[in-house]
């Protein structure tokens, strides 16, 4: 057998290690993305914060109309001063 030819048992343990590794970066990266979009949905929705369905709408009207008003900011300011 040649000396550098890699025995089976040594290869299932790269093979297990590597999924290992791979299963705890999916694992890892995958929750940051999910619980930002979740989070960002329940704050835009109002979800959690009150029973009253008027402050419930008051509050997605009022963050919504900010998000707007926001980007029509940042569009005017890139017009206005990107020249």
């Amino acid at each position: 057998m040649n000396g550098n030819s890699p025995r089976p048992d040594d290869d299932a343990k790269r093979q297990d290690e590597a999924r290992r590794i791979l299963e705890r970066a999916h694992r890892d990266s995958a929750p940051i993305l999910e619980s930002a979009l979740r989070r960002s949905g329940d704050f835009l929705a109002a979800r959690g914060e009150s029973e009253d369905p008027a402050e419930i709408w008051g509050k997605r009207i009022g963050r919504g109309l900010a998000i707007a008003i926001g980007i029509g900011c940042v569009i005017y300011l890139g017009l206005t001063y990107g020249r």
